[in-house]
């Protein structure tokens, strides 16, 4: 199991220790670095930044927002992106949800999220094979353009820059077994939000039929620290602010997700209190056996113990959250 490490995005400003932790984790060994977006810092500008500081380390995007950029523009930015780093970038997606597609981006949520997500894939994929022009007669991507309020004009392009690696990797974030399984179908691999090494039963049917090389690499808060309970906190607020505000009362992926993992009445409470207004209480709803799961929390034995459960399963990488340089040292010592 390789390590990665997720930088996630950027809060009130920039995050100004990312390029000293993605630095140190290439020096430790690690295999990858990822960057985020949800609507405020972009993905590929810090990417970017830590690819010019960076001479190894493998760069992925977890995740870019499919609804921030079309297909076409996101494989210019990966191509561009693979070129400068000497082929070491790494593109994952995601389709977001309707309060950020709708709410953000002002563009409406895909009736057919699989089919939206299919189409995608597979305009990335042609600009990046680079075989001939780009064309898809699709229904929520046509290359060229054939709505009704088009001129009619456009015509099938190629890229003008010839990709570096026509199989540059594709990697879909996705919580619903449907979307999973479609991701073992037509990507490189799977970036899951929430994984729980002691729940296989909650993935086992949606990537039964992932091919051999499939990557499966969920991200984990990492803190080595003396007291468990204080270090779950930070897990928990995020818990707390996924769950309870990152979607519709009616409509969360993310609190679907954990009531799929065992949680249900706890996910619907975190709900309830969060869109009340009471996030404080939101966060403290959120079940300490819920983030400790998912995360590697405490002192270095204990963190050591549980780390043999993320590599007795399916995963690949484990692309570790840590704010501090101590953790990573620790699991790159711990995983050797």
């Amino acid at each position: 199991m390789r390590l990665g490490l997720a930088l996630g995005y950027w809060g009130r400003e920039p995050t100004r220790d990312h390029l000293d932790l993605a630095v140190e984790a290439e020096r430790l060994g690690y295999a990858s670095v990822w960057t985020a977006e949800a609507w405020g810092s972009d993905a590929f500008t810090p990417l970017t930044w830590i690819a010019a500081h960076t001479s190894r380390i493998r760069l992925g995007t977890a995740i870019a927002q499919m609804a921030a950029r079309t297909p076409t523009a996101t494989a210019m930015h990966a191509l561009t992106l693979d070129h400068l780093s000497g082929g070491r970038m790494m593109l994952g997606l995601g389709l977001s949800g309707p309060q950020v597609v709708e709410g953000w981006y002002g563009r409406p949520f895909p009736a057919s999220p699989l089919t939206a997500t299919r189409e995608y894939v597979d305009v990335v994929r042609q600009v990046l094979r680079r075989e001939a022009p780009v064309n898809l007669a699709g229904r929520y991507h046509s290359h060229p353009y054939a709505g009704p309020d088009g001129t009619g004009l456009g015509r099938p392009l190629k890229a003008i820059t010839h990709p570096l690696r026509p199989d540059l990797p594709v990697l879909l974030g996705a919580e619903g077994p449907k979307n999973i399984a479609q991701t073992t179908r037509i990507a490189d691999g799977w970036l899951p939000l929430y994984w729980s090494p002691t729940r296989l039963d909650a993935y086992r049917a949606a990537i039964a039929d992932a091919p051999k090389d499939f990557v499966i690499a969920p991200m984990a808060r990492a803190s080595v620290c003396r007291d468990v309970t204080e270090g779950l906190l930070p897990v928990k607020a995020m818990l707390g602010f996924y769950i309870g505000g990152m979607g519709h009362a009616a409509r969360n992926f993310h609190a679907d997700l954990m009531a799929r993992m065992g949680y249900e009445e706890q996910a619907r409470r975190i709900q309830q209190l969060f869109l009340a207004g009471r996030r404080a209480e939101a966060v403290r709803a959120v079940p300490d056996s819920f983030a400790d799961e998912i995360s590697l929390v405490g002192p270095k034995e204990r963190i050591a113990e549980r780390l043999e459960l993320w590599r007795s399963g399916p995963v690949t990488d484990l692309l570790v959250t840590a704010a501090d340089l101590h953790t990573l040292r620790v699991l790159a010592d711990l995983n050797s």
